[in-house]
């Protein structure tokens, strides 16, 4: 016979997701607004990020009210206070999106300083990690939490490289392409820093499902703990 938690803990998990399909659709129109110098996508980035925070709101309450009323343990308890941190990674995955749609106002109407090509490469990285990372907690899949974490080495090589040749093949070369390079090189960082959320909400994916923490401890990782 199902709990009436149970149920709630479902919706919980709807609403889980709803933030996650959200939070890629940010990251998603944020650099497709920089391909395309589109500000009006770039702008509506931004609007809709009161949407996301009232559903990060909604979500922190409906996580306090079952804790509130049905006191869970264990298994229960992890899976709601797990709910509420990764609902606020994703919160902040969805600033970042409108910290790249607004560098991307910044330069939506100058010429591109290079063809984008590594950027959309870390943009796809940055995705398919906020997918794994939120399909992981829906499932309580560690193997694929691991896969999260082991993808973040891969987005940190592609920072570099755009970093690399940002500073090395335009900004020394020539400092009046600096203003355009900056920008470039902060989102390059913003989505690096996506990649570093998601794999701060795999490391909680771990310890709700296997009650170990992870975060700090890599060491267990490599050990197959």
């Amino acid at each position: 016979m199902e709990r009436h938690v149970d149920q709630e803990l479902k919706e919980l998990n709807k609403d889980i997701l709803k933030m996650g399909a959200l939070a890629e659709e940010a990251i998603y129109k944020s650099v497709e607004a920089l391909k395309n110098r589109d500000k009006e996508m770039a702008r509506s980035v931004i609007d809709n990020d009161a949407n996301i925070d009232k559903l990060e709101l909604a979500v922190d309450e409906k996580c306090i009210d079952l804790i509130a009323r049905y006191q869970p343990m264990a298994k229960d308890l992890r899976f709601i206070t797990t709910g509420m941190k990764i609902n606020s990674e994703l919160e902040r995955i969805a600033d970042i999106a409108v910290d790249i749609a607004q560098r991307t106002l910044e330069i939506a109407d100058k010429p591109l300083l290079k063809p984008l090509v590594d950027i959309p490469k870390l943009t796809a990285v940055a995705q398919n990690m906020v997918k794994m990372s939120i399909d992981a907690f829906v499932k309580g899949d560690i193997a694929l939490a691991k896969k999260v974490l082991s993808s973040d080495s891969e987005a940190d090589q592609l920072r570099n490289a755009i970093q690399k040749e940002l500073v090395e093949d335009y900004m020394v070369k020539d400092g009046a392409t600096a203003p355009r390079a900056v920008q470039l090189l902060l989102i390059a960082r913003f989505l690096e820093r996506i990649c570093d959320h998601t794999t701060n909400i795999a490391e909680d994916v771990i310890y709700m499902v296997q009650a170990e923490v992870v975060r700090h401890h890599p060491e267990r990782l490599k050990n197959g703990q």
